[in-house]
């Protein structure tokens, strides 16, 4: 079911202005990538199906994601975010560079509130809305999720517009985004961590250390009830 529905998000024209958009930087290109064929159409997620973590990121980058075809694949974000996932035992690679460079997850699954690139990083809020019903359907497919990890305010609020309108909270009050912090939303659904984005931006200036990125992921594991990286 899994993979029916990533079909779906590949074909998916809800969101004219991102499709457009996407397909604009594939024809373009980045002068480093000419000889490569973009992807320029909507990421899916990829991951375990029995996943017991959930990463939601933001958005494709546009010379990452939509040039790869792969969440976090290709760009700045995805090389830290990789070799933490390797560290913390969630991914056999610590590099990310194609579809086919043989990399797997472990225990985890990758989407975004967004699966197509936007302008300037910012998808619109009709677009996440648009881009809703796909996480919804991911979530109740995977099953054995117990922790979301959110990368950034904008998958933050997403996650939690969606648990507001499926009736697991009442209110944002007492969720107030931060760096590494634990939520518990409502019996019966998965532990909400927060964390800022591995955005080149935030790594680059050091808001957010691979250190601190690992200490988000650690937690983790000890949320899910994984053990310790390599562990069985």
């Amino acid at each position: 079911m899994l993979e029916i529905l990533q079909q779906e998000i590949i074909q998916c024209e809800r969101c004219p202005r991102l499709r457009a958009h996407s397909a604009e930087i594939a024809r373009l290109k980045r002068r480093a990538y000419l000889d490569q064929e973009y992807w320029g159409r909507p990421v899916p997620g990829f991951g375990d199906p029995r996943a017991r973590v959930l990463i939601l990121g933001l958005a494709p980058g546009a010379h990452g994601s939509n040039r790869t075809g792969r969440m976090f694949t290709g760009d700045r974000s995805g090389d830290i975010l990789y070799r933490v996932l390797h560290r913390t035992g969630f991914a056999t690679r610590p590099t990310a560079v194609s579809r086919t460079d043989g990399l797997q997850l472990r225990d985890l699954y990758i989407t975004a509130a967004a699966h197509c690139a936007p302008p300037a990083n910012k998808p619109l809020p009709g677009e996440l809305r648009n881009c809703r019903p796909w996480l919804e359907r991911e979530l109740d497919l995977l099953t054995e999720v117990r922790v979301v990890v959110a990368l950034g305010k904008i998958a933050f609020d997403v996650y939690l517009d969606l648990m507001r309108a499926r009736g697991a909270i009442s209110s944002r009050a007492g969720f107030d985004f931060g760096h590494d912090r634990e939520f518990v939303v409502a019996p019966g659904h998965p532990r909400l961590v927060s964390s800022y984005h591995p955005s080149q931006q935030n790594t680059s200036t050091g808001k957010l250390t691979e250190a601190m990125l690992t200490a988000v992921f650690r937690r983790a594991r000890r949320l899910a009830k994984l053990g310790p990286a390599g562990s069985k």
